[in-house]
């Protein structure tokens, strides 16, 4: 049965809920495809990140024994979601005939070159062989290509007599043989290739001439003496069905597709590869086909012009978010299925129908506690533990205005189910996410960074929180110089940073930018001040600080 993958997977710059929602929600989703045998592929759920893992939910996950989700930092279309041919690889010594052939099998005008690690050495296509046949060469080619004999037995679908079919044709001329044994003598040079008849006479006075290789024509048998004088010369005798002037014009076909090959300047793409940037690159380029190679270098099969314009892209289902601004890179590439998420619906676009559940709940994690309900799937302990989690961080283990009685309910029933206590494990998880001296400061202001949009002002605004004013006015030290930076980097208009101090329930707000003084102070009805302001009793930023924000700005427009 195909299987097809779904990723899981929150914002940029995930806090706990975002992280403990894709790892849980991934996890009822694949016991609920248990279930389901109408399918006729097997879809796996895969919970990924958009951005690194901070330290409380690092602890989270170490608590629980949870493995942390893959890295993801773009969903846009990649070469290994297109159709790849698996055509296979050949090798450099195969002759001509052969290629051809084997194309006219695959219907196929190019091959793949490769090496005994499957490496990529070159690419062979109809052109070359093409050429091969049409083009006028003197009569030492063959030796020049050091052309193996097997490969002349195999193109002029002779048998072996005599001599060592792996040895190579690597000095002389192809001299057809005709006229008198005289005549020979003074045409057929030392490690020459003739062809000739049955004339035995002339056989072996191109034996005595140390001729290479004698190649006898109409499948005519060849006498005891002449194996014996070939044996003591080293001469390899083949014997072919076909006459002298077929023979003749065959032979070229017997050398090997390395002398022809395209070695240098291939163009060739990796599986990671994006399809936007391959497009690019092939709409200047002749070729028809394409040879992809993986991570190690190693050949892995081709592609063509076509392919590119029928690709699968990935798909997600989006947790504990809704924006494109806060969405991992070319979310617009990838095909969205699902949105679970408690936030105001922001700025994404579908463009099919998703199924899209929004609870105005403090935490993502409710939501799915409640789907595990309906779809009647047991929770384990350590999923329990995980989504305990999330909500006593997203609603500051109850503090926020965010949080409503079932998120509460919801997080004393999973203490129970984890086996944990709600004010121990908050207590453990804020500590361990308050420990920033082991962070940079850029560290620090991405931890929980968010960017919105009010018209065509963009701001961002960075969540710090701590369990001590003590401990937030050391951060606010080393973080407001790096504001205007950020505000460059992320390419904002203005730059907001909450201090917020869980236990006393209180922020700090500090800012950067032109009009953001003036915008805060409009959104809480204070007066203007360049350094910051106190907000008592404000600790959430979804339900406290962007409606008064936006409010503000909207007022402005």
């Amino acid at each position: 049965m195909e299987e097809r993958k779904v990723w899981v997977i929150g914002h940029k710059n995930p806090d706990t809920d975002s992280i403990c929602a894709a790892i849980t929600y991934s996890y009822l989703k694949n016991k609920v495809a248990e279930n389901d045998c109408k399918k006729e592929y097997k879809t796996i759920y895969v919970p990924k990140r958009a951005g690194n893992i901070s330290a409380e939910t690092l602890y989270v996950l170490n608590r629980f024994g949870v493995e942390a989700p893959g890295l993801v930092t773009d969903v846009g279309t990649q070469i290994k979601d297109i159709q790849i041919r698996k055509t296979e690889g050949v090798s450099s010594h195969i002759s001509m005939k052969k290629a051809w052939e084997m194309m006219k099998i695959l219907k196929v005008v190019t091959l793949p070159v490769v090496n005994s690690c499957n490496r990529l050495e070159g690419l062979i296509v109809t052109g070359d062989i093409a050429k091969s046949y049409m083009d006028v060469y003197d009569n030492s080619i063959l030796s020049i290509a050091r052309t193996q004999y097997r490969n002349i037995i195999e193109t002029l679908e002779g048998k072996l007599i005599t001599g060592n079919e792996h040895g190579y044709f690597i000095k002389g001329k192809v001299v057809v043989a005709v006229g008198t044994a005289e005549v020979l003598e003074s045409s057929v040079e030392s490690d020459d290739l003739v062809i000739l008849a049955d004339r035995e006479e002339s056989q072996l006075t191109c034996i005595n001439a140390n001729c290479s290789c004698i190649i006898v024509t109409n499948g005519i048998e060849v006498s005891a003496d002449v194996i014996e004088a070939a044996n003591r010369k080293d001469v390899v005798i083949i014997s072919t069905p076909y006459d002298s002037f077929t023979t003749a014009r065959l032979i070229n076909q017997s050398m090997p597709i390395k002398y022809f090959m395209t070695k240098k300047n291939i163009i060739h793409f990796d599986l990671d590869d994006y399809v936007d940037d391959v497009k690019d690159t092939v709409a200047k380029i002749r070729h028809r086909d394409f040879p992809i190679v993986d991570d190690n270098q190693k050949y892995v099969g081709m592609f063509s012009r076509r392919n590119l314009m029928n690709v699968r892209k990935k798909q997600v289902i989006l947790v504990d978010h809704n924006e494109k601004s806060q969405a991992v890179n070319n979310i617009e590439e990838a095909e969205i299925l699902e949105i679970i998420d408690h936030h105001r619906i922001g700025s994404l676009e579908t463009i099919s129908p998703v199924y899209f559940r929004n609870q105005p709940l403090g935490c993502t994690a409710t939501i799915i506690y409640q789907m595990f309900l309906e779809h009647g799937v047991e929770i384990p302990k350590d999923i329990a533990g995980l989504l305990c989690s999330a909500i006593i961080s997203d609603t500051l283990m109850f503090r926020s205005p965010t949080c409503t009685p079932l998120d509460k309910d919801t997080a004393l029933r999973l203490a129970e189910l984890a086996k944990v206590d709600v004010e121990q494990l908050a207590q453990e998880m804020f500590k361990a996410g308050s420990d920033f001296e082991s962070k940079t400061e850029e560290e620090i202001l991405n931890q929980d960074f968010k960017i919105f949009y009010s018209g065509d002002i963009s701001f961002g605004v960075s969540q710090i929180s701590a369990m001590s004013r003590q401990e937030l006015d050391k951060v606010q030290e080393r973080v407001t110089p790096k504001l205007s930076g950020m505000i460059s980097e992320k390419k904002l208009d203005m730059m907001f940073v909450m201090l917020t101090d869980i236990f006393n329930e209180s922020t700090y707000l500090i800012y950067e930018g032109d009009e953001a003084a003036e915008t805060a102070a409009k959104a809480y009805e204070c007066s203007v001040s360049k350094d910051g302001l106190m907000l008592k009793g404000v600790v959430s930023r979804k339900k406290q600080l962007i409606p008064a924000l936006i409010a503000a700005l909207t007022e402005q427009l």
